[in-house]
């Protein structure tokens, strides 16, 4: 399998996820410049945390304009796999690949600390392999990780599955209590309506080594190799 990881000026959760990737769980990867105007044959797109230019304006809008983001917008319209972490969740959110937005933090500061989130849909291929229920601790780094979207918007992503975590305690039990940044109904992760373009705050790739302590991001990471194969 071959994916492709985008790195924008400011991206520093690049090699990260390049190592996860590659070096964990063996995938082949590319790493594909923001200004390129081809993906190539891929079969999957990363789009790694960071600060991309300098979170200018909003976090991850004045990435949504970078050529490479045309080729991902036409690879995701035709049923390509595309998943944002962090930063990349936000710019897929700029470019209006996924639905909602990411504001400031309650708190309005940046927050860096591990936090536990729960699946909420089994029915995607970043949640498909994970078991029900089971809570993952996964790390999160964000200045604007609070993620809205009106009553309507969450009205259709409850009824369509397009939720894929929500923060929660270490025994899976979600409350505002485990909400680390304010985000609507404890939302950490979305999905398009098609189910190919995905998105969370929190950072699997720091989670996918031994010696960092936890690898409950491979989980995740593994749930979508398995799901694309």
């Amino acid at each position: 399998m071959k994916l492709g990881v985008v790195i924008f000026p400011g991206s520093n959760c690049d090699h990260d996820m390049i190592y996860a990737l590659k070096d964990i769980l063996g995938q082949d990867v590319v790493p594909l410049w923001h200004k390129e105007h081809q993906l190539g044959n891929i079969d999957g797109v990363f789009l790694p945390g960071g600060f991309s230019y300098g979170d200018y304006l909003r976090s991850g809008a004045l990435a949504s304009f970078s050529p490479i983001m045309s080729e991902i917008i036409e690879f995701a319209d035709k049923g390509g796999f595309v998943f944002g972490v962090c930063n990349g969740f936000q710019i897929l959110c700029e470019s209006k690949l996924l639905p909602g937005a990411l504001l400031h933090n309650n708190n309005q500061k940046f927050i860096c600390k591990n936090t536990h989130i729960v699946p909420d849909s089994h029915s995607t291929d970043v949640t498909a392999y994970l078991e029900k229920g089971k809570a993952l601790k996964i790390p999160i780094a964000h200045g604007e990780g609070r993620y809205y979207a009106d009553t309507e918007t969450l009205s259709s992503l409850r009824q369509n599955g397009q939720i894929l975590f929500r923060y929660c305690d270490e025994n899976g039990n979600v409350s505002g209590a485990f909400n680390p940044n304010g985000s609507v109904e404890n939302i950490a992760g979305v999905c398009n309506e098609k189910k190919n373009v995905y998105g969370m705050m929190p950072h699997p790739e720091r989670a996918s080594d031994d010696e960092l302590g936890n690898t409950d991001g491979t989980l995740i990471l593994q749930s979508i190799l398995k799901s694309l194969q």
